[in-house]
């Protein structure tokens, strides 16, 4: 009996590791920049998605060449207060800057940017509002986890920033 018990717990589990493969792949491609993606149709999806939720847009422009790219990343999601509060108050866009796909057409209607990761700030009508070097986030080889909350809560539109 305790063999069938035991083979039943290990058939269990081994049923299990495909959607936890699943699940952490799609985690993996929210941080992801893709030069295949259409920024134009993306946009409009997240201009839905910001009016329905009553969020601000940030566009988080990069690629996966992009070492501070991936340092934010997962600066973000070590620090549970910030990405708890930017999932709170944005809809997150990443737009693909790479050698394959430089999406000229698209960022030539924002201010130029001149280094990666760059963001800027859309009001959820996907109108401009704010051009953030994350340069000015740094500290050390990382991030600053005061700068990034401070400069979230300035361009929240949530009357709760604190």
């Amino acid at each position: 009996m305790k063999k069938v018990a035991l083979l039943f717990i290990v058939l269990m589990f081994l049923s299990l590791i495909p959607t936890y493969s699943q699940i952490l792949e799609d985690s993996k491609d929210e941080h992801k920049f893709d030069p295949s993606k259409n920024p134009f149709l993306d946009l409009k999806e997240t201009v839905l998605q910001a009016n329905q939720s009553g969020k601000r847009i940030l566009l988080d422009v990069g690629g996966e060449w992009c070492i501070w790219c991936h340092r934010l990343d997962a600066f973000i999601d070590q620090h549970n207060e910030i990405k708890d509060f930017l999932k709170d108050n944005f809809v997150v866009l990443k737009i693909n800057y790479s050698p394959e796909n430089k999406n000229e057409k698209f960022l030539e209607q924002y201010p130029k940017v001149a280094g990666y990761p760059h963001i800027f700030i859309l009001e959820k009508d996907g109108k401009f509002l704010f051009s953030k070097n994350t340069g000015e986030l740094e500290k050390d080889k990382s991030y600053d986890a005061d700068k990034i909350l401070a400069f979230l809560k300035e361009w929240a539109l949530s009357s709760e920033k604190k």
